[in-house]
């Protein structure tokens, strides 16, 4: 029967749309209809699973290679992301493609490593508001030799031209207004925050209380450096517990970015462990831990 000649009759005009609506409803829902075929619904953005924020100079390259050959994590297009603090102009699809999506019932985990995310002051907001049920790992090192390691490479690759002396002299003038600008604007990028920061970097008393006031205990896992350094594959099967995955065994647990350098004068080296003193203890109450560097 046709539209028009339903309308035409007693039926009203509700009838004739019901009747109307009917028709299409069927050729859409015909199996094998190419010019009604619904296209496969698309799956949802997956956020990643975990994330290493650091510090710099501290394993996380060699955390990161150790998980991503784990059967069960796929990597992500780079180890450093860096959404949250240096691409926070893109979109949040921007940062989701940067991960594998699952397929059908895949239940394999991702993530990525950005050693510069503990330190930034916007960071751990952001990624609360956007990834909340993220696993949070945190790798910390002596800070004393985390700056000295972090000046050499730093050295090596062109970023400093100063003693290590004078670089640490240098480094609050260098930072001088530099964090009230990051927070005065959301693009805001310093390159001297970000590169010039031998002393900051190690206070890690300073960095953690946001993380722990906004992620639980249960999503956030805090390493000794030293540790995956002694015990690598003790340390990457404490991670992969963390993040619900089954132990795992590699063959070889190969250092990465290691930075090789000469020794520092016992003066400066002396200097550093006292200024870190105080910092380090504030550290071991906040995580009922010794870590030991003293």
């Amino acid at each position: 029967m046709r539209p028009g000649l339903l309308i035409g009759r007693s039926c009203d005009r509700n009838s004739a749309v019901s009747y109307i609506y009917q028709q299409l409803r069927a050729q859409i829902d015909t199996p094998g209809s190419a010019k009604y075929h619904r296209p496969p619904m698309k799956q949802p953005s997956k956020p990643p699973d975990f994330i290493i924020i650091g510090v710099q100079k501290g394993g996380t390259t060699s955390l990161y290679n150790y998980l991503i050959q784990h059967p069960q994590i796929a990597p992500a297009a780079q180890k450093e992301i860096h959404y949250f603090d240096l691409n926070f102009d893109k979109t949040p699809d921007w940062y989701y493609s940067q991960f594998p999506q699952p397929q059908n019932s895949e239940s394999q985990l991702t993530g990525e490593a950005s050693p510069y995310y503990i330190f930034h002051p916007r960071v751990a907001q952001r990624i609360h508001d956007l990834c909340p049920k993220v696993k949070i790992i945190a790798l910390l090192r002596n800070p004393v030799e985390r700056a000295i390691s972090h000046y050499h490479y730093y050295i090596k690759i062109g970023y400093e031209s100063l003693s290590l002396e004078s670089a640490i002299a240098s480094e609050p003038e260098r930072l001088k207004g530099e964090v009230e600008k990051i927070l005065a604007s959301p693009t805001y990028e310093s390159y001297n925050h970000r590169h010039h920061t031998y002393l900051s970097r190690g206070l890690y008393a300073d960095q953690l209380p946001m993380w722990m006031q906004l992620f639980p205990k249960s999503q956030l896992l805090i390493l000794k450096s030293e540790d995956l350094y002694i015990n690598p594959c003790g340390t990457y099967n404490s991670v992969l517990n963390f993040i619900g995955l089954p132990s795992h065994q590699l063959e070889t647990y190969e250092k990465h970015n290691a930075t090789e350098y000469p020794p520092v004068s016992e003066t400066v080296y002396e200097q550093l462990k006292a200024y870190y003193r105080s910092h380090n203890q504030r550290l071991a109450q906040m995580c009922d831990r010794d870590f030991g560097w003293d």
